[in-house]
């Protein structure tokens, strides 16, 4: 597949399950916050233990159909799952802190502005989680330089093929 089609491959595979994670967040925020189950926990609380859920699904979910990702060893497969789960912790606290300010001092604490509130969170950490992704946990090994000098010479042979005019 050409780099140009595995951007846009990638691209709209993290759109779709960011989606489904997004939608599995929405909800289990709601339900641990908002909803008539015997839930209503603090926004903080609620919003850290739909992170743990989510977390988990997103991992399995980026790692083999959004990045593809082939670390072919429990090593690469642990050091992986450790860089997601550090980069995620980072954008948790991130939305935690948006979601507090929010609920808190502004005054955002109840019903839709609490959804109010995640969904501003949410913005700011899809973004954020897709550059850490990308720049840092499923990251592409880079090519030795033999390999790119044998890609290099490759290149240069077929596309300035040389012939004589008589």
């Amino acid at each position: 597949m050409s780099d140009k089609k595995e951007i846009y491959r990638e691209g709209l595979a993290y759109l779709i399950w960011g989606g489904v994670a997004f939608v599995l967040s929405m909800v289990l925020f709601w339900v641990f916050t908002t909803s008539k189950l015997p839930f209503g926990w603090n926004e903080v609380v609620a919003n850290t233990v739909d992170w743990v859920i989510c977390v988990l699904f997103t991992f399995v979910t980026n790692k083999f159909f959004v990045f593809k990702s082939k670390a072919g060893s429990l090593r690469g497969f642990g050091r992986e799952f450790v860089s997601f789960v550090l980069a995620r912790l980072f954008t948790l606290l991130l939305e935690d802190v948006i979601i507090w300010v929010l609920c808190g001092p502004v005054g955002w604490d109840e019903g839709l502005l609490e959804i109010a509130a995640k969904l501003i969170g949410q913005f700011v950490v899809i973004v954020s989680n897709y550059i850490l992704s990308k720049l840092i946990v499923f990251r592409k090994p880079k090519a030795n330089a033999e390999e790119i000098d044998k890609i290099s010479a490759e290149d240069y042979d077929s596309d300035n093929d040389i012939t004589e005019v008589e």
